[in-house]
């Protein structure tokens, strides 16, 4: 089913559109698939982030609500609901839109890698898309797709990452009322999301091929437009 429904399509598209790209560059193919599936799952994208802002503005009163029903669990779960209904706080939004997101990204890489590309898998191939006529591996003849310890790339992607993140954090700052000891654990947890993921990202894109770290590197770009739209439409 994994390859049925993801990677067997994300490998099609993939094929079609290097047969559209300028001398079958497979780099540009692969920011136009980055681009579209950012697209498809904007709806998913935008509704997780309205949750994120509604935990954040319905913190001070879910504070006051534990501190006043910690003897009764039952009563603050259906205090908690109401406000979640308040803030149109959706949990199950972000568990899915995480969810889907690591699903793409490993197919992706199975569709990318594990089917032996630039060799075209003719068994994979649906009726109506067809084998293009060239294919390069090399990014505007600059980046080597297949190849690894790309540093320039590294670097971009973790300076991207780094952007990205903290445009995202401030748009969920920490409440102003919430208690001491729960703000100290929240700054930690924004620190390694600002620091370490980057560099964790920076890391994983020097040593795998040159064609992941420019997929995230396509993605954190367009992560900073999706955080232009949301500031511009929903905040």
């Amino acid at each position: 089913m994994f390859q049925t429904f993801l990677v067997q399509p994300i490998y099609n598209c993939f094929v079609a559109l290097v047969g559209l790209m300028p001398y079958g560059d497979a780099g540009l193919a692969i920011v136009a698939l980055t681009l579209g599936m950012r697209i498809l799952l904007y709806p998913l994208f935008t509704s997780s982030i309205r949750t994120q802002m509604g935990m954040q503005q319905m913190q001070p009163e879910l504070e006051r609500l534990r501190e006043r029903h910690k003897d009764s669990p039952k009563e603050l779960l259906k205090e908690q609901l109401a406000l979640n209904k308040k803030y149109k706080v959706r949990p199950l939004s972000l568990l899915l839109s995480m969810a889907v997101q690591i699903v793409v990204v490993i197919a992706l890489y199975f569709a990318l890698f594990r089917e032996g590309f630039p060799e075209i898998q003719m068994e994979l191939l649906y009726p109506f898309v067809s084998v293009p006529e060239a294919v390069s591996t090399g990014f505007f003849g600059v980046l080597d797709l297949l190849a690894p310890r790309h540093v320039l790339l590294a670097v971009l992607v973790g300076a991207t990452q780094y952007l990205a993140i903290r445009l995202t954090l401030r748009r969920t700052p920490i409440p102003e009322h919430l208690p001491p000891e729960r703000a100290v654990v929240h700054r930690m947890q924004q620190s390694m999301m600002l620091y370490f993921m980057p560099a964790t990202i920076a890391v994983v894109s020097y040593f795998f091929a040159g064609a992941v770290g420019l997929y995230f590197l396509a993605s954190n770009i367009i992560s900073l437009g999706q955080e232009w739209l949301i500031k511009k439409h929903v905040l």
